[in-house]
């Protein structure tokens, strides 16, 4: 559905959310306070770390992107807690510099305050996609984002996006206007702060660097980091003030989450529709074909052709009453049939009716394909799922078909013979023959009115085949010869079914093969107002707000 990509990017997101942050800072809200450090590509994030805690922590250079893999300092006292591995589980952790974005690098620095930490992101706008994906990670994680951007790239669109995401999110924001000419610093300055208050982050806390040339060891001297050192240092030294934080970012985490799994829950009730949708379409293209069968053996129409013409010579020759005769009878035929090569009696008969059967199954699965795929490929997410050959039926139906209908001239056969068996029946003082009997329950299965002749056999015998119905009632009785026909009929309908439950199978285990769960949107709701209920209960931040 085209919901669907959008709903997977916002899942996963989520997932990595509960994950890296959400779960591990519920477990510990007095952890060490994390503070992400991210922007724009070539933006300084890297120089401003190491010259916050005075020491080449993080890799710097001209080549971009420089920060590949993240980097995070902390005070010694506070490295067991990242080496641990409850927050950002999935990155694995070295205390060497690696370009390999799946790590991240350990690094301690005395000259940091302990209850605070650093993490250098790569860039948001990076040209390495992974790095991208991996920065907005981080930036999830994050219990207070330091954005970092220049005066010649504050207004670019991917950082505000970022911002406004933060934002709604309720993470707790700084910034860093870096690398402003002194003659420019008023004007930047100014048209920042207004970018700001438009987009409700006026109230983030605003830290001008001017251009400078960098030290010896590539960092920005302290007197102009101090204003941002001093208000890190006093928020490390103070834990009301790292709780206030922490749990205004973990309120607004949390807040966020109900939007997100609604947008959720209404794509995966989208979802449910359409594959409804498609198993409908198919269900109604196969009941079309069985119902195409059952009014076949209702109307009539299969005693024409073959089936008929095999019929009245088997009535009008008389084979049927011989075969009804006594076994000397079957004998005689069997030996007369050895000698002249010609069938038994009703073996044509017999082939006819299966062949007839074969070639309606055929053509009704053929049919309820077609309309099948026809009707998946006008829907967005059937088009999706069709595989070429799903036009056509299976490539053993014909076999299957040749199967079915053999199997069922063989129960009529075993059904006649336990009904006669019941009667103890006696035509003519000798057994009759079941076969006769079973080719006359099987063509009364072709018409709704059993042996009464309709306007179709009056034209090519009726009489004989009155007759024909008359002596199946002297052995059976009227009404067991219904109820043969009938019994008949609803097993050759109940194989029919099967065999075309197992052709429409085709396209409805492709949606089952999705895995879409029973009714996905209520239970995201139901979780959503869950933890929103315990959001509440806990008051993170003294309210329900």
């Amino acid at each position: 559905m085209p919901s669907a990509e959008e709903a997977r990017k916002v899942g996963t997101a989520l997932v990595a959310q509960f994950d890296d942050y959400l779960l591990p800072r519920l477990s510990r809200l007095d952890a060490p306070l994390l503070v992400v450090v991210g922007g724009s590509t070539g933006a300084g994030k890297s120089t401003l770390v190491n010259s916050l805690v005075r020491a080449p922590v993080s890799a710097t250079g001209v080549l971009r992107p420089t920060t590949r893999s993240p980097v995070l300092v902390s005070n010694p006292a506070d490295l067991a807690w990242f080496q641990r591995g409850q927050l950002l589980p999935g990155l694995v952790r070295t205390a060497e510099s690696s370009a390999d974005p799946r790590t991240l690098q350990l690094v301690s620095a005395p000259a940091l305050g302990a209850g605070l930490a650093f993490l250098d992101a790569p860039d948001i706008d990076s040209v390495v996609d992974r790095n991208r994906a991996l920065a907005a990670q981080l930036l999830a994680a994050a219990d207070l984002w330091l954005f970092v951007t220049t005066a010649a790239r504050y207004a670019d669109a991917v950082p505000w996006e970022l911002l406004t995401t933060a934002r709604l999110r309720g993470t707790v924001i700084a910034l860093v206007l870096d690398r402003v000419p002194a003659d420019a610093a008023g004007d930047v300055t100014a048209h920042l702060q207004e970018m700001l208050a438009s987009r409700d982050l006026g109230a983030a806390p605003l830290f001008v660097l001017p251009e400078a040339a960098l030290d010896g060891q590539g960092m920005l001297a302290e007197d102009l980091t101090r204003p941002l050192h001093d208000w890190f240092a006093q928020l490390a030294a103070d834990s009301d003030a790292r709780a206030t934080v922490v749990r205004q970012t973990l309120n607004g985490a949390l807040i966020a989450l109900g939007p997100a799994v609604a947008g959720l829950a209404e794509a995966a009730d989208e979802q449910i529709v359409a594959a409804k949708a498609l198993e409908d379409r198919v269900q109604q293209a196969y009941r079309n074909a069985k119902r195409t069968v059952s009014d076949g053996l209702r109307d009539g129409r299969l005693l024409r052709g073959e089936v008929l013409a095999r019929w009245q010579e088997f009535v009008g020759t008389g084979e049927f009453l011989k075969s009804l005769e006594s076994k000397v009878g079957q004998l005689r035929d069997k030996i007369f049939s050895a000698l002249t090569g010609r069938p038994l009696p009703g073996r044509n008969l017999q082939a006819a009716l299966e062949s007839q059967l074969v070639t309606l199954l055929r053509g009704v699965a053929a049919d309820a394909a077609e309309q099948a795929y026809g009707s998946w490929q006008a829907h967005p997410a059937g088009a999706a799922l069709l595989a070429p050959e799903l036009q056509k039926p299976g490539a053993d139906l014909p076999q299957r078909a040749d199967r079915l209908v053999r199997d069922w001239q063989q129960w009529v056969l075993g059904l006649v013979r336990e009904e006669g068996s019941e009667k103890r029946v006696v035509a003519r003082g000798a057994a009759y023959a079941v076969n006769g009997a079973g080719l006359a329950v099987m063509i009364a299965v072709f018409t709704s009115t059993a042996f009464l002749p309709t306007g179709l056999e009056v034209a090519v015998g009726a009489g004989t085949t009155v007759a024909a119905q008359k002596v199946l009632e002297a052995i059976f009785g009227d009404q067991a010869i219904r109820a043969l026909a009938t019994r008949a009929r609803e097993d050759l309908l109940a194989r029919v079914d099967e065999l075309l439950d197992q052709e429409s199978a085709r396209f409805t285990d492709r949606t089952g093969a999705v895995g879409i769960e029973a009714d996905p949107g209520s239970a995201l709701r139901r979780a959503a107002a869950a933890v929103e209920s315990a959001r509440a209960d806990l008051a993170l931040t003294g309210s329900t707000k």
